[in-house]
This record gives structure tokens, C-alpha cells and sequence, in this order.
């Protein structure tokens, strides 16, 4: 018998499909037509052991027991799949051959590998192991999957990599949350201060911010607007824009900040002749933004309608499992199968069925046209988040349900728009020495942008960037009377403090967050600080943690988490320790580096951490949180119970 195992009930159901009839359902499992059964995993199925398990006298908090560094690695079932866990591995035992049908990513690849590690399979079948790799749900796609099985030895080094980084993760977290906890009630600090390698740098990148405009000093800086005017009496505006020499009266923003040199400039320029230097014409089109990944939803989501990363998460996850109107939530990716385009009328006619406001978007598009998103190679573990072609009364559904679903249907629907076009025009004037640029943008085609009214715009070149008056058309060395120059006088202005869509922004390109020119480069070739599925969840724990605090739509930091951020050494405040990281634990993945070569320098740096800590004095934290806040080390899941309950059942 061929036993697969599937990460999801989801994706189980995808598989039971595209196998031979009949089906033969039973708890935990089906059996299919041709013998094959197919069993499911629920997420992980077990988890990293607690410390006292390796040791009772680990479950008291002590500087002494630190650093933790498991001699051998313990998992242990976690509480709420062992039913299904029992299944799984009873099935395991009586199959002939197994086959992983993880997602095809590392968390997906570990997440099969280490139940079927757990149950004690022999070498032997161990080596008879196929991988499965589905990226896309369409039957077609999953059907041609399962006739491409691979050799499941062949992706060790991505198993190897996932194990390397939740070792790593738990070795990080437990230490440095349990020394810190201490080190903080020694001062009087009554709660956990809880670490980890990305909620600490999210949380630092808060404190920094706040930190910033706390600070922030507002100096003016100034400009010149010249009105020229052509011989046939139209007139234009122009900016100055500051030669080479001007730079010692600027500052890092490029703004000059001299007074005098800007009253200079309007004295030299006033009534005096200007000469056309230089038109530039160019027709620019702009493709339709693609499909939604969650956290490019929960941005967009957090700006039209206030909602909370956890929120737009949690929501999906019902339109998911719950409505089955959405595909797979948690994705990265912006980009479908090709396959996919068989299923756009069926998709497209759903949508319009569903959503009224909608019909009319539907009866607009055009279905023949192909846009940028379908793209097979840029696929990864799962596609876009689309619509699906079920149809529902949507007036089963919340109001966030309803919008949500409008975000994703609508930005489905911009893929079969045209491109949005307009002409930009550049004028370069030289007035007494000065260079002043006069820019414009015109609209061509409104293309795929006729979706989105200025109220639902969140895309650049709002309509603001554009103006109603078109330029004259001058030309080269036409000569031009400048009849008034203004000098206009601005204040810097200090960063805006964090919201809900700027920080999700920041998380997934931190890139911009950090110094180190290597280092900034690794963060650009990974997602960032978290995951899609992880993201909303390490923002919440920095709240509940009492780390952050809301000030309307604002994030800020609380007085705990500032305490915390500046407290601690630098590394362990800023994104680079996680871009080291990825970085290595792509080289495991590439057979560049082993196990052994990640794991001993992060035991040597953790124990390094352990004697810099014990030097930190938290006093500013004396009298501050709740006694009732218990110390725990496992972290919770990003779900909701509600949600949690709905896997169980339906995912």
C-alpha cells in the first residue's frame, strides 16, 4: 500500500480528488480505487520539546541552567493533533512505500519528514520515500504532481536547513526570553520579557521610529517657483533645481537650507530672459499591480478599512475554510498558473454572481487579455490569493468577510484591464546660470485604474500627480520672460509614527531597515522579517506582551518596550542577525554549508549573549507589569481558538 501524507486537510482533499474512485472515507484517512490511502498532518503535528524535558530541574527559571543546549534533540506530539497523529502513524507502519506531500517549501518538506522520522521508519523505507510536489490546487496541476514523484532524499538539504532554523529559533528564544525574564525581575519588572529573532527587530524597528520623532528637530529649508511665460502669452511654473555648487548649503535630504542663496537666486532670475534647454516627451504605461499575497492584502486592507494583520488573517482564513469563496490564505506569492486561465469564466462569473457591485467590473473585462501575473516560474509553494468559482449569498457574510473579498475579487479582475497609460513632460529652463524643471503627467487611458476611484486608490501616481492643464509646447532654445519667482519657504518634517499597514510594509522589505550593504542585500532576496503566515501573529505577541500600544491607528512602543529595545545589545535589536541567518541556511539548502557549520557558532554566540546580558540592569522596569503574567516559553499560535478549531475540522 502507498501511503500519502499530506501537510492539510486541504491539500489531502485536493490529492483524494485527482485519485481513482471509489473513496472510501474514514477518520483520519481515505482510501482510494487503486489502493493508495491518503492521511493528513494538521500543520505540525509535534513541536520542539520543552526544556524540562531534557531536564525537570529546566522547568525553574534560572541564570544558572543558561545557556540550554540540548545534547538530543526531543519532539513531542502537540496536544491538540495527537488523535490524528495516532492515525498517521499507524498508517506508516502498514504502508508498503510513503510519499511526502509537504508544501513545496522548507517548512513543507520538514513538517512530513519529521513524523515519518518520529515514527521510527527503517532505513529501508525510508529510502523508498517519494516527494509529491503540489504548488497549485486545479485538479490538472495536482494530477500531473502526482505522475512527477521524486526521490524524497533528494531534498535532505531542505529538510536539513528547516531543521537548522527551528533548532536555532528554540536555542535563541528559550535563552535570551528566560535571561532577560530574570534579568527583569532582579530589577523588579513583574511579567516575561519575551525575545526572539524577529519580534525583537520588529519591536526595535517601533522603538527606533518612535525614538526618531521623539528627537526629530523641524528646520526650514526653502525652494524657487519661477512663472515663465512663452511669446504667445501661455504661462508655466518652474522649479529650481540646485546646481553641484550649491551642495555645502544643503543637507542629507538635499534640501537647501540657506536662505540668502535662495533670496539670490530669485533676484538673479526676476524679469530676466530664460531659454528652453531641453523637452522630453514619453508615453508610460503601467501594468495592472498583481493578485494579492497576504501581506500585500493585509496592507491594502489595513489602509481601505482600519483592519489589524491578525484581523485580515483571521478573516481569510474563514473565507478559506469556512466559504471556500478564496484560495490558500497564507501565501507569498503574487503570481498564478497558467494553468489557472482555463478557470477564469467560471472564476469571473462568481464573482459577479456574488458580489453586485462587481457585475458590472466583470461585464467590463476582457477575459482574452493575459497580464504579467501568469507566470509558472514565479510560482512559489502556493499561487496568488484569487477568488474561487463557488457561489454563496453574501449576506451570510460579516462586513469584513464582504470587503475582504471585494479586495481580492476586484484586484482578480484588474488582470483583465488594460495597461494605464500616460504621457510624462519634462521642460528644462536655464534662467541667469539656474536650471528649473517643470514637470507634468497626462492621462492617456485610464486602463485598469477605471477600477479604482480615488477613494479606493492606494497605487502611486494617485490623481493628485496629475494635471487637468497641459504644458505649452515649446521647443528648444525658444526663449521665455520669467515674470515672478517665489521663494517658498518649507519645514522638515518628522517620520510618521507605525500603523498596522506601514509596519506589515517594513517587515517585508527590511531591506531599507538595515545598513550593512551585504547584508542589505541578503534581506532583499528573502521575504523579510517573518513569514506570511507568521507576520500578524509576531505583531500580536508584541501587544499582548505589552511591547506595543495603539494610539488610534497608531503603533508605538510602550515604556516596557522601549526599556527592552535600548537595553539590549544592539545585534539583538536590528534585522541583520536574521539576514545572516537566511543567508546560511540557504547555503545548507545549496550544499554549501552542513548543519554542524550553522549550529556551533550560534552555540559560541550564545553564550557570549548569556555574559552580556547578566551585565544589563533593567531598573527602569521596576514596578511595571502584571504579577498575573505568567513566564511561558511555547509560543502560541498565530490563530484564534475559533480559527484553530476551523483547521481541525475543515482545512
Amino acid at each position: 500500500m502507498r501511503l500519502f501524507i499530506a501537510e492539510k486537510p486541504s491539500l489531502a482533499r485536493a490529492l483524494i480528488a485527482v485519485l481513482p474512485k471509489p473513496h472510501k472515507k474514514n477518520d483520519g484517512y481515505t482510501e482510494t480505487g487503486n489502493g493508495d490511502i491518503v492521511t493528513w498532518c494538521i500543520g505540525h503535528l509535534l513541536e520542539q520539546a520543552e526544556p524540562q524535558f531534557y531536564n525537570p530541574e529546566f522547568k525553574k527559571w534560572s541564570v544558572d541552567h543558561l545557556p540550554i543546549i540540548p545534547d538530543e534533540w526531543k519532539l513531542v506530539a502537540k496536544t491538540k493533533t495527537k488523535k490524528q497523529l495516532s492515525v498517521v502513524k499507524k498508517l506508516i507502519k502498514q504502508a508498503d512505500q510513503l510519499v511526502n506531500v509537504g508544501d513545496p517549501d522548507r517548512e513543507g518538506q520538514i513538517l512530513v519528514d519529521e513524523v515519518i522520522n518520529f515514527c521510527g521508519v527503517s532505513k529501508a523505507k525510508n529510502a523508498k520515500t517519494l516527494r509529491c510536489l503540489i504548488s497549485d490546487l486545479n485538479p490538472s496541476a495536482v494530477k500531473k504532481s502526482v505522475n512527477s514523484l521524486q526521490k524524497n532524499s533528494n531534498f535532505i538539504p531542505l529538510a536539513t536547513s528547516a531543521l537548522a532554523r527551528a533548532r536555532a529559533d528554540w536555542l535563541y528564544g528559550i535563552n535570551m526570553t528566560r535571561l532577560c525574564t530574570l534579568q527583569g525581575q532582579k530589577s523588579g519588572y513583574q511579567g516575561v520579557l519575551s525575545i526572539g529573532r524577529v519580534q525583537t527587530p520588529v519591536l526595535g524597528l517601533v522603538v527606533h521610529r518612535d525614538m526618531e520623532i521623539e528627537n526629530f528637530v523641524s528646520k526650514p529649508f526653502y525652494e524657487v517657483l519661477a512663472t515663465l511665460k512663452t511669446n504667445d502669452g501661455e504661462c508655466y511654473e518652474a522649479k529650481w533645481k540646485p546646481s553641484k555648487a550649491c551642495e555645502p548649503y544643503m543637507d542629507e535630504d538635499n534640501h537647501v537650507v540657506s536662505k540668502k542663496l535662495v533670496e539670490t537666486v530669485v533676484e538673479k532670475i526676476t524679469n530676466k530672459e530664460g531659454v528652453v534647454t531641453d523637452v522630453k516627451e514619453t508615453i508610460k504605461k503601467q501594468a495592472p499591480p498583481l493578485p494579492y499575497s497576504l501581506s500585500a492584502l493585509q496592507i491594502d486592507a489595513s489602509k481601505r478599512f482600519g483592519m489589524s494583520a491578525q484581523n485580515v488573517l483571521d478573516t481569510c482564513q474563514e473565507l478559506y475554510e469556512r466559504f471556500q469563496l478564496i484560495t490558500y490564505p497564507r501565501s507569498d506569492s503574487r503570481h498564478l498558473p497558467k494553468e489557472h486561465l482555463k478557470e477564469v469564466n467560471q472564476v469571473t462569473n462568481a464573482i459577479k454572481s456574488n458580489h453586485n457591485a462587481l457585475g458590472e467590473t466583470v461585464d467590463n473585462a476582457n477575459l482574452n487579455l493575459k497580464s504579467r501575473a501568469w507566470d509558472d516560474s514565479k510560482v512559489t509553494a502556493h499561487h496568488a490569493i484569487i477568488p474561487t468559482s463557488k457561489t454563496l449569498n453574501m449576506s451570510n457574510l460579516s462586513s469584513f468577510q464582504t470587503n475582504i473579498y471585494e479586495l481580492i475579487a476586484r484586484q482578480y479582475l484588474i488582470q483583465f484591464y488594460s495597461n494605464f497609460e500616460y504621457q510624462e513632460k519634462q521642460i528644462d529652463t536655464e534662467i541667469s546660470g539656474g536650471l528649473f524643471v517643470t514637470k507634468q503627467k497626462e492621462v492617456i487611458s485610464q486602463g485598469w485604474k477605471v477600477l479604482f476611484p480615488a477613494k479606493l486608490s492606494n497605487n502611486k501616481n494617485s490623481d493628485n500627480d496629475f494635471s487637468a492643464k497641459k504644458l505649452p509646447n515649446v521647443k528648444i532654445n525658444e526663449l521665455v520672460q520669467c515674470i515672478n519667482a517665489q521663494l517658498i519657504e518649507k519645514q522638515t518634517s518628522p517620520p510618521k509614527y507605525f500603523n498596522d499597514a506601514s509596519l506589515l510594509s517594513a517587515m517585508t522589505g527590511i531591506a531599507r531597515y538595515v545598513q550593512d550593504s551585504s547584508i542589505k542585500k541578503i534581506m532583499r532576496e528573502t521575504d523579510g522579517l517573518g513569514t506570511e503566515a507568521t507576520r500578524a501573529g509576531i505583531i500580536e505577541l508584541l501587544f499582548k506582551r505589552q511591547f506595543l500600544k495603539r494610539n488610534g491607528k497608531e503603533i508605538r512602543a510602550t515604556d516596557v518596550g522601549k526599556e527592552l529595545i535600548t537595553g539590549l545589545p544592539v545585534k539583538m535589536v536590528v534585522p541583520d542577525m536574521t539576514a545572516h541567518w537566511e543567508s546560511q541556511l540557504e547555503s545548507i539548502n545549496q550544499r554549501e554549508m552542513t548543519y554542524n557549520n550553522f549550529m556551533q557558532p550560534l552555540t559560541i554566540q550564545l553564550n557570549q549573549l548569556v555574559q552580556n546580558i547578566q551585565s544589563i540592569d533593567f531598573q527602569a522596569l521596576k514596578g511595571k507589569g502584571k504579577s498575573s503574567f505568567k513566564p511561558k516559553t511555547r509560543r502560541k499560535s498565530t490563530q484564534s481558538r475559533r480559527t484553530i478549531k476551523n483547521n481541525l475540522n475543515k482545512s
